[in-house]
């Protein structure tokens, strides 16, 4: 595989079964790549494929037929197990909604992927204080969510989906409920992220500042990349 590509998807299909036992064909033939160290987006109409697309290339689905090939593996060859532990430790996830725990501080939340990898605690905290500190937030670290705006948020959200040091971050309209100002603030941390520490996004969005700030566009019509 070419040093600048990170990621292949090579013929990709997938087909939901709907209420009326019809069947729906979601993907047709994707193929596309990848480039390191890039904003890559996803665009097209509501139910063109999107979020399907990128939960297989994340390997959060597996596609009915195709490869996704990632390091020269094709990770739909992996089982379930490995395949978990393969998204652990590679890949970032940043979603419309931040699914931040409730219960836990910023900082907790940041530092629950590094546990779960097996990180002790004392460990985790430092390095999600980093983290938190890379998104601005430093001063918020000790706040629940419910003390945060939505904008911050959605910053703790980007710092636990930095936590294990992922090649690659996909995200899935992540301003999708955020105004103006605190979209522009996170599109602003996703340009010094790929900038600054090298990171590779992978994007799904309607937003258009963020389409004008990626490096390349594709776009998904009936099922296929146009």
């Amino acid at each position: 595989m070419n040093n600048d590509i990170i990621l292949k998807a090579q013929n990709i299909f997938k087909t939901y079964q709907t209420n009326e036992k019809l069947k729906l064909e979601v993907l047709k033939s994707i193929s596309f790549e990848i480039e390191d160290g890039k904003i890559s987006v996803i665009v097209g109409a509501s139910g063109a494929g999107k979020s399907t697309l990128l939960h297989i290339l994340s390997g959060l689905d597996r596609p009915d037929a195709g490869k996704v090939i990632f390091n020269s593996e094709n990770i739909f060859e992996f089982s379930d197990e490995r395949l978990a532990k393969f998204r652990n430790k590679n890949i970032g996830f940043v979603f419309q909604f931040h699914h931040l725990l409730p219960e836990f501080t910023a900082i907790e939340n940041v530092a629950i992927p590094l546990m779960i990898s097996g990180s002790i605690l004392s460990k985790a905290l430092k390095q999600s204080g980093e983290l938190l500190n890379i998104v601005g937030l430093n001063e918020r670290k000790d706040h629940k969510p419910s003390e945060l705006s939505g904008g911050e948020q959605q910053r703790v959200a980007v710092a636990r989906a930095l936590a294990n040091d992922p090649q690659i971050i996909f995200a899935d309209e992540p301003t999708g409920n955020l105004d103006s100002e605190n979209s522009d603030a996170l599109h602003k941390i996703f340009v010094d992220l790929k900038e600054k520490l090298g990171k590779t996004f992978i994007i799904v969005t309607h937003n258009p500042g963020l389409v004008k700030l990626a490096d390349k566009v594709f776009e998904i019509k009936d099922g296929k990349i146009v």
